[in-house]
């Protein structure tokens, strides 16, 4: 008689650290606002390929004096060697483009005051602040078959709308749907002729309390065939997306369909929700 045999998945790897140096700031829009960061420590940084590939960033906050300490960051270490409610906070955000050459990559957060904390951090960003993060990762580039491509996004998913619209070939076609708070928050994109960029404003209403871009979604004329659609955002949004490309009897392979953030949720919550059924999109 033998005994049943168990395989245990190999843990995956740890991704590197970046340990960047803020090099100058760019308001693209009153409330999205572009850090570019670079220094010795983009070295570390490996392209995956993706254009939706985002890193992990670390901020200092719950350190006892708030700051980083001199010399490299060990996040694991700090993990280890600290009760839980002093770690640095993480939050996710893509990368909107990155220079090998000039070793730079560049962010962009949103802005709504003093609410949050990354958006507060990156408003006040000066040259030679740290940017501690850990990635990429990623697992989205355009289909070069599609046969269109549909874009949906709020402001969170906009710098992956918009490196995927840029990375298109001239002849692509498609229609980008932008839910942005106002008129004040459209913002010019590299787009091929063939890509209808269409911004739907939540006229002054708060982000994620509206169904605005569903609507508009749903009540858009379609291009003929089947798109690749690219949707990502607020959770409860997603979901109404959801629905309705279900009524379209999109193909589950045509989507990619994500949930950046939730409404009243802070990331760690947000996180840990993903794996409950609140948090299934």
């Amino acid at each position: 008689m033998t005994s049943a045999s168990t395989t245990t998945a190999p843990a995956k790897k740890p991704r590197p650290t970046l340990d960047l140096v803020v090099a100058r700031t760019e308001w693209l829009t009153p409330h999205l606002v572009r850090v570019v960061a670079g220094g010795p420590g983009f070295d570390a940084f490996a392209d995956n390929g993706f254009t939706d590939k985002y890193v992990k960033i670390s901020f200092p906050t719950q350190l006892p004096d708030g700051i980083w300490p001199e010399g490299p960051v060990d996040l694991a270490g700090l993990r280890e060697s600290l009760p839980a409610e002093q770690w640095p906070v993480t939050r996710t955000y893509t990368v909107r483009s990155f220079d090998a050459t000039a070793r730079e990559l560049a962010i962009d957060f949103v802005v709504h005051g003093d609410e949050g904390v990354a958006g507060p951090w990156a408003a006040a960003a000066k040259p030679g602040d740290r940017l501690i993060c850990t990635g990429p990762g990623g697992a989205y580039s355009p289909d070069p078959e599609a046969e269109w491509h549909l874009f949906a996004a709020d402001e969170s998913a906009l710098p992956a709308v918009a490196a995927a619209i840029e990375a298109l070939p001239a002849e692509a076609s498609g229609i980008a749907f932008l839910e942005i708070g106002s008129g004040a928050d459209v913002m010019e994109l590299e787009a091929p002729a063939g890509i209808d960029v269409r911004w739907i404003s939540r006229e002054g209403e708060p982000a994620g309390e509206t169904v605005v871009l569903a609507e508009a979604i749903a009540d858009a004329e379609w291009l003929p065939g089947t798109p690749s659609v690219f949707a990502h955002g607020e959770r409860g949004a997603m979901k109404e997306l959801r629905a309705i490309f279900k009524q379209r009897e999109l193909p589950r392979e045509k989507l990619s369909l994500s949930g950046y953030w939730a409404h009243g949720r802070v990331e760690d919550q947000f996180q840990a929700e993903k794996k409950m059924p609140v948090g299934q999109i």
